[in-house]
């Protein structure tokens, strides 16, 4: 009787098991007929290319074409991998695997500030935009370190170190002079507070490194990340979650930058495209990309009225594309911007000037 009981309570047990993975199978089938028909709908509502609905209020005003290098900064004496404009238009941060930090009047091209890195292999960099004070950076040491520009030059020590990925840190932005968001090559993202050092938030969802973010030009709480999992994702720091999730792209995403009303942002990625994804739509409304590009793209801004999507190739280009257009064809390339690899690029909040880094160990001003 023992021996017939346990038999049947392992018969009952392997049939709840095959039951589970039957109505397992049953959810994942439900799950992939529920994204075919949300994508049928968006394909349906896609009636329209950009440039048809652009051109629906007649001809549109000719895109300025004579953007002309007006500025070279030199003194790196590494690949230069990141820039970022401060809040004044005028200085501008950029980090270089020589190990330094540097600051600089982008204007005389006069080096304002140079801070040595306690791990040379830097990924990325940020200048604080309201007060201008505090610069962060951070890479394959996996911290995100802060420095404070005010200190006297020989205390080059971080202000703060913000330990707590445990991958590469691959983008860091300041959302105010406390606050600062990191991602990571540990496929998460978080939310910092400066002065403790402690973790405020991790946002998890991606699945894949975490190669870029940035934070909503008309709302601080909103912020998109673009990952190696083909996927860029909306979050909400108040709740700590993903509010939306756009695909589409083919290959990994390197860049993320919101357009500037706050409403779309521009992608960048290793398929050879940049596309420009809405929010209020919840879906790609253009792309950007034709036969003769092959390569990855390395970074994307916008400029102030969000008319140009800039982007940075790895065949060392910068293509300026019209975001009113069908997408085909840019609307014009920088002439012989740089010697290798365009790792950076961004316009300044003013929007009067671009700033690209290089491989070649040179950023270069064009306006």
């Amino acid at each position: 009787f023992f021996l017939k009981s346990i038999a049947s309570q392992q018969d009952g047990t392997m049939a709840s098991e095959e039951e589970l993975e039957v109505r397992i199978e049953e959810a994942k089938n439900e799950v992939a007929r529920l994204k075919d028909e949300i994508k049928q709908a968006r394909t349906k509502t896609m009636d329209k290319t950009m440039a048809d609905v652009a051109g629906l209020k007649g001809g549109l005003k000719e895109v300025r074409k004579t953007v002309k290098i007006r500025r070279t900064l030199k003194g790196h004496f590494g690949k230069v991998y990141a820039m970022g404009w401060a809040g004044d238009s005028q200085s501008l941060v950029s980090a270089s695997q020589d190990g330094k930090l540097i600051v600089w009047n982008a204007q005389t091209t006069n080096k304002l500030n140079a801070v040595p890195l306690r791990s040379s292999w830097v990924m990325t960099c940020a200048f604080e935009q309201k007060k201008g004070n505090l610069v962060a950076c951070g890479g394959l040491d996996n911290l995100c370190s802060v420095y404070n520009l005010n200190q006297q030059p020989q205390q080059s020590k971080a202000m703060k170190e913000l330990a707590a990925h445990d991958g590469y840190l691959s983008c860091c932005r300041f959302i105010d002079e406390t606050r600062i968001l990191t991602s990571s090559g540990d496929s998460s993202l978080i939310l910092w507070d400066i002065t403790s050092g402690e973790v405020l938030k991790t946002f998890l969802g991606h699945k894949g490194d975490v190669m870029s973010l940035a934070i909503n030009p008309t709302d601080s709480n909103v912020f998109v990340s673009g990952s190696v999992d083909r996927e860029a994702k909306i979050w909400d720091i108040r709740s700590g979650k993903c509010v939306q999730t756009h695909d589409g792209h083919e290959s990994d995403i390197n860049s993320v930058q919101f357009f500037p009303d706050g409403n779309a942002f521009g992608t960048g990625s290793d398929d050879s495209t940049c596309r420009l994804f809405d929010m209020r739509c919840y879906g790609e409304v253009n792309r950007f990309w034709n036969d003769s590009i092959m390569c990855g793209i390395t970074s994307v801004d916008f400029s102030k009225s969000g008319r140009l999507l800039i982007a940075g190739y790895d065949d060392y280009n910068v293509i300026a594309w019209d975001t009113l257009s069908s997408g085909k064809q840019p609307s014009f390339r920088l002439n012989q911007p740089h010697e290798n690899r365009v790792s950076c690029l961004s316009v300044n909040p003013k929007g009067d000037a671009l700033c690209t880094g290089s491989w070649d160990a040179l950023l270069k001003i064009w306006a």
